[in-house]
């Protein structure tokens, strides 16, 4: 399989959120068209991102809603549990754990690490605040293969190099400065102040952005 685009994947992940309302509501089938006017796309990239992983629907009669989001959910991995770390146990590290909608989607918070000896303990949605010196050893015990940083920027790089040597594969990062993982782990970063300098660009130039460019 040739390489996914990171706006396919976020497209497909949009795809299927629609598709699982349509089919709580029992609609049996969508169309391209139908995706594309709830997603913000056009249809033929709709039919271009699904065609990657095959063929789902037929030409005149749409995709099966059903069948449709339980391949989706394949693609994405969410058919199973995915257990996740979350290091910092500041305000982000807080609204993370206590969300409820990543226990929905199949990821578990299986802990929350930090430095301060005064929140070592506490407890935290399903999970309990625990020592950065136990970090290497829970999450070679754990077994868990996704950890979201929310650390600040200084000890970001050193805290990935000590959970990437631990086993780690996939990052989300909340630091506010650029980090280096080896070629097998995925990263994803998250850069609130960014999102908002693009939120005052489109404001500020109004009919200028492209809202369906990828």
């Amino acid at each position: 399989m040739k390489r996914i685009a990171d706006s396919t994947v976020r497209r497909l992940s949009m795809y299927l959120r629609y598709l699982e309302d349509l089919d709580t509501r029992g609609q049996q089938t969508a169309s391209s068209d139908e995706l594309a006017h709830l997603c913000g796309t056009t249809p033929a990239q709709v039919r271009k991102d699904l065609s990657f992983f095959g063929s789902f629907g037929k030409r005149g009669l749409g995709y099966p809603v059903h069948e449709l989001t339980a391949h989706l959910r394949e693609i994405l991995g969410l058919q199973r549990e995915w257990k996740v770390i979350i290091v910092g146990a500041g305000k982000i590290g807080a609204a993370l754990a206590n969300y409820r909608g990543f226990r929905q989607r199949g990821f578990t918070v299986v802990g929350v690490y930090d430095h301060d000896p005064a929140k070592v303990g506490k407890a935290w949605g399903d999970a309990t605040i625990r020592s950065m010196d136990t970090l290497a050893q829970d999450i070679q015990r754990e077994e868990a293969p996704i950890a979201v940083l929310a650390i600040p920027a200084e000890n970001a790089q050193a805290v990935v190099d000590q959970i990437v040597a631990a086993g780690i594969r996939a990052i989300l990062n909340f630091a506010p400065t650029q980090i280096s993982v080896p070629p097998h782990v995925s990263l994803k970063s998250v850069n609130m102040a960014m999102e908002l300098e693009g939120l005052s660009f489109a404001l500020t130039n109004a009919g200028l952005l492209d809202q369906g460019a990828a």
